[in-house]
């Protein structure tokens, strides 16, 4: 029988598509994941099923839509009988390992939840870290630091009161997270089980804080760096609530829990949305440097060409975009295209990019197929196993993306679905009977809202009924029916 292969799966937090070399990025160095890309395939338009954590990861882990999950929101706890992909493959023989975030549940300082809770996920190493936030010892990358006599420190940094020092790479939670894999791919190199192991980055998610020395990295560059997608004028077609969203953003009043959750647009200077931006890609570099190091013991170990590689995300951010920062009830494409690569030297194409739009929920029967194993039944998503092995031409999908109050601060609560194809992109809020419609040839920077526009209206009905389609189609396959009657 043909050996299963490893898994080995890189995911990064909120990170936009194009902030990657192999992704027309000219200004980021992003050598490691840029080869991933050129030994195998890379999803030009893949995008997520949610714009925030909780519900996308609950979904691409699950091959089931946020809404069928019932894990809709960041703050809530995916349900006892929800099955992961990773505990499917424990079933079947492998040893699977995690370090970073997960955020199937809630893990928040602030409500006493100091770990989150876990539903039997099927991993056997579990080196979690929401992030560097959380100060305690059920953060593995604390008691890291803390083992290693090391404090951790974060400072403003000269340049932008929006911009901070973070901990020195050495001591960096992306560090941590590669350095688990590192230790766990060595430890599995002498057994001949198949082994799968996550690394749940929580870079480049805000606060916009990256080693000093990568951040000055991109200083002697800064003033080539572009400024935000912000159209003079753009909000004047779009629908109340982002108004009022963007009215929030821009006076920097959004908090919750005492946090606030946007920046000040109003109070900032263009200086200000280009530091942002260095240190947004000073963070994606860091990831890639620890990729490297990854793929470099892979390789040494004998194991690279007996492993697939993914590297994804779990969504994007706005980076300034129409005005605003962070994430939100918001379907612009840099809040929900994100990078999607595939690498597995034995079976997968090479070399190869896809322009067909695809979504992240296919991670998981994809997987589950490559590793020789039944794709249950109550998974959603259809399998790209034989599109990435070149066996069956890729297709343009209608791409489905919801948000249920996905984020607790949005007043009033918002409840939106999108649907996008190869040209056009619908997105209808539900609660107020509101939408936008944008033609992503002709206006690929989302500037133009064309729902009202009657020159669109065949086109706009036309989205309507296959949204529709789309969402009865998001029903919950379970319970499977047993019999005729």
């Amino acid at each position: 029988m043909k050996k299963q292969p490893n898994i080995l799966i890189l995911c990064s937090d909120q990170q936009r598509f194009d902030t990657l070399g192999c992704y027309n990025n000219s200004f980021t160095n992003t050598p490691n994941i840029d080869t991933i890309a050129k030994e195998g395939v890379l999803f030009e338009k893949a995008y997520a099923q949610n714009p925030v954590c909780t519900p996308s990861r609950s979904s691409f882990m699950t091959g089931r839509y946020p809404r069928t999950t019932r894990c809709r929101q960041n703050g809530a706890d995916i349900p006892e009988d929800e099955i992961l992909f990773s505990k499917i493959l424990s079933d079947n023989g492998y040893t699977c390992g995690l370090s970073g975030k997960l955020h199937l549940s809630a893990a928040d300082p602030i409500t006493g939840d100091r770990i989150e809770r876990r539903i039997n996920d099927g991993f056997h190493v579990f080196e979690w870290s929401h992030d560097s936030s959380l100060r305690h010892a059920s953060n593995a990358y604390h008691r890291w630091l803390k083992g290693n006599k090391i404090k951790y420190e974060v400072s403003c940094s000269n340049e932008s009161i929006y911009v901070d020092y973070g901990m020195p790479a050495e001591w960096h939670l992306s560090k941590f997270c590669a350095d688990k894999a590192i230790e766990f791919i060595q430890t599995n190199e002498s057994f001949d089980n198949p082994w799968m192991f996550m690394v749940n980055f929580f870079d480049p998610h805000p606060p916009f804080d990256p080693p000093r020395e990568y951040f000055e990295q991109y200083l002697d560059k800064i003033n080539d760096l572009p400024l935000p997608n912000y159209k003079e004028g753009e909000l004047e077609t779009k629908p109340y609530i982002q108004k009022l969203e963007h009215l929030e953003a821009i006076n920097g009043r959004r908090t919750f829990q005492g946090k606030v959750h946007y920046y000040p647009v109003s109070e900032m200077k263009d200086r200000d949305h280009k530091y942002i931006k260095a240190a947004y890609y000073a963070m994606c570099e860091l990831i890639d440097i620890q990729v490297g190091r990854i793929l470099y013991v892979l390789k040494e170990s004998g194991q690279y060409e007996d492993t697939i590689i993914v590297y994804m995300s779990d969504h994007g951010e706005l980076l300034g975009d129409h005005g605003m920062y962070y994430k939100g009830p918001f379907f612009y494409d840099p809040c929900i295209h994100v990078p999607y690569i595939f690498s597995y030297k034995k079976e997968f194409l090479q070399n190869t990019r896809i322009s067909s739009t695809t979504e992240l929920i296919g991670l998981a029967p994809t997987l589950l197929q490559a590793a020789g194993i039944d794709i249950p039944g109550s998974m959603q998503a259809k399998s790209m196993y034989d599109i990435l092995c070149g066996r069956e031409e890729a297709r343009d999908c209608d791409v489905y993306c919801e948000y249920y109050n996905s984020l607790p601060w949005n007043n009033p609560h918002i409840y939106a679905t999108m649907l996008s194809d190869a040209r056009y992109k619908l997105i209808v809020y539900h609660n107020i009977n509101e939408g936008e419609l944008y033609d992503m040839t002709e206006d690929p920077n989302e500037s133009v809202n064309l729902w009202s526009s009657s020159k669109m209206a065949s086109i706009k009905l036309n989205m309507l009924v296959r949204l529709t389609n789309k969402m009865a189609y998001t029903i919950d396959p379970l319970p499977e029916r047993r019999s005729a009657w």
